[in-house]
């Protein structure tokens, strides 16, 4: 139908509104131009899908190589429908049932470990480990140091159980060195069950938490560590 219009304007010097009076058409269908096939660019997405099959469809140069403005949605639509588009692997979360906090008539039946976070002047991050007793609120041990492997962990609660004897259970988050298969395996060896809380909430093991606010106010927010000695000289009093 463009194709007409033009021809009339060009031969009898129509103008457009006439000629498009004259055949019955309407004038925005000469206006718009009309869009290319889409077999084209899914041609094009599938040769530079071939050749970098990990950049995905925004990152594909489809205009530079086109030569015409393709909109981003249009490239989306063409790309899922020539079924390009990677699947991505969704991320596992931890999923534990509810550890509400139990009432307690005497000590060593529950332990309750986190870690707390601070740095030296030299900006390198310190980290405290903290064992608190359930009953009497007795703090067992305060370990200070960069990193603590499960190793690590069960080491100092070997030193515990050597002086206080066995717990029956140790409340904790899921951090790494908590739920590695060395720590697990420790805990099942000692018969001691592990009392994981749920991701995101630190109420289920408030008693720690509540310690480390107090340690928080009382010694690391006021004090200055020059390094990782000098800390360990000032947090483990």
């Amino acid at each position: 139908m463009k194709a007409a219009v033009e021809h009339l304007q060009q031969q009898y010097a129509f103008s457009q509104l006439r000629a498009c009076g004259l055949l019955r058409a309407v004038v925005s269908s000469c206006l718009n131009q009309p869009r290319n096939s889409d077999d084209d660019l899914r041609m094009l997405l599938v040769e530079l899908a071939r050749k970098k099959p990990r950049f995905g469809c925004r990152r594909l140069p489809v205009q530079r190589r086109s030569g015409e403005a393709v909109k981003h949605k249009r490239v989306h639509r063409v790309y899922r429908e020539a079924g390009l588009a990677l699947r991505r692997k969704k991320r596992k979360h931890c999923v534990r049932q509810s550890a509400l906090l139990r009432q307690y008539t005497a000590a060593k039946k529950e332990w309750a470990l986190d870690f707390a976070h601070d740095e030296v002047a030299a900006g390198r991050a310190i980290r405290v480990l903290s064992v608190v007793d359930a009953f009497t609120r007795e703090r067992f041990a305060l370990g200070v140091d960069t990193r603590f492997a499960s190793r690590r962990v069960s080491r100092v609660l070997d030193e515990i159980v050597a002086q206080r004897g066995e717990p029956r259970s140790i409340r904790c988050d899921n951090g790494p060195e908590l739920t590695s298969r060395h720590f697990l395996a420790w805990s099942i060896e000692g018969k001691i069950e592990m009392v994981h809380i749920q991701p995101g909430k630190p109420t289920q093991n408030a008693l720690v938490e509540s310690f480390h606010e107090w340690l928080r106010e009382e010694c690391l927010r006021g004090s200055w560590f020059q390094n990782l000695f000098d800390a360990r000289k000032k947090i483990a009093f």
